[in-house]
């Protein structure tokens, strides 16, 4: 079989679309789109701010050609409690889901300046802050709430001279951004090594792998960071929370996303004990919190 992904299709009630992608990006989704449930060919992926207006959806989540992905289906009915429509698992040739999701990737803005733009692109802000970024194998364009939620509080509180830790830097949009609006050094850490590699060539393309730092967890030596980015699912979020929070100097901020809103109360109580909740903003049944360390007594 040539290169290329295996795509899962599925329909789901749209107030349950939220906990379908977090199952389907913690089983390994390098890309999640929406279609509408009609003969029209346009794949919608809601931009900042907006959210799907149909009340049942049908979700493509690409996954590599050889993911182990057969129990996956169980794997949701359970999480659901109900037998899923309407299910599909086809081989996608690499070429074609690229042109799929070129075409509907546009420009994004996230306030204060601050653009994800691909790299064809002419930046609708040409004196703006500009990212230019396409999407590949590692998830991250600035298209999920999660994402664009965190984008936007770093725009609107800028790392300016700060050391910042991007955990969990999928394809290193949330490293160089911080790195765009004035960060000292940026230190980038994924479990995935294809996300090592999608970063590096995305901090190469934007000019700042200078001041960048990626590995694996294993393979970096962190230091006490200023702003702590994760941008991970709420499950994680609890489980790393001791591991986070040491990292993060007293006063320092941490940016936590890819929590779901029925979630916010657990993922913030893990981080109680340490930390100071100053925001928190949802989108699209997603949450990201900003949180500050406690200064030491």
């Amino acid at each position: 079989m040539s290169d290329g992904w295996r795509q899962i299709a599925l329909t789901v009630a749209r107030e349950r679309a939220g906990l379908v992608e977090a199952v389907l990006e913690s089983a390994g989704a390098t890309a999640l789109t929406w279609a509408e449930l009609d003969e029209s060919p346009a794949v919608f992926e809601p931009a900042p701010g907006q959210t799907p207006l149909w009340e049942r959806l049908q979700l493509r989540a690409l996954f590599a050609a050889d993911a182990p992905v057969n129990s996956l289906r169980a794997t949701l009915e359970d999480a659901l409690g109900s037998v899923l429509e309407d299910w599909q698992d086809t081989f996608v040739p690499d070429r074609a889901w690229e042109r799929e999701w070129l075409v509907h990737f546009q420009p994004q803005h996230f306030g204060h300046g601050l653009w994800v733009v691909p790299t064809d692109t002419t930046p609708p802000d040409p004196d703006g802050i500009n990212i230019h970024l396409d999407p590949g194998l590692a998830f991250g364009t600035g298209t999920h709430p999660t994402t664009a939620l965190c984008l936007e509080a770093l725009a609107k509180h800028p790392p300016t001279g700060n050391t910042v830790i991007d955990y969990g830097c999928g394809s290193g949009l949330l490293g160089i951004a911080a790195l765009k609006l004035g960060a000292k050094q940026v230190y980038a850490v994924d479990t995935d090594p294809q996300a090592i590699l999608a970063t590096q060539e995305n901090a190469s393309q934007n000019g700042v792998l200078a001041k960048l730092q990626v590995g694996l967890p294993n393979q970096l030596e962190l230091p006490l960071a200023d702003v702590m980015l994760a941008n991970i699912l709420a499950g994680v979020l609890i489980e790393l929370a001791p591991k986070l929070i040491a990292q993060v100097r007293p006063g320092g901020r941490l940016v936590l996303s890819g929590l779901l809103k029925e979630q916010q109360a657990s993922v913030l109580a893990a981080y109680a004990d340490d930390c100071d909740l100053e925001s928190i903003e949802v989108r699209d049944d997603w949450c990201c919190a900003l949180m500050q360390r406690r200064l030491s007594l």
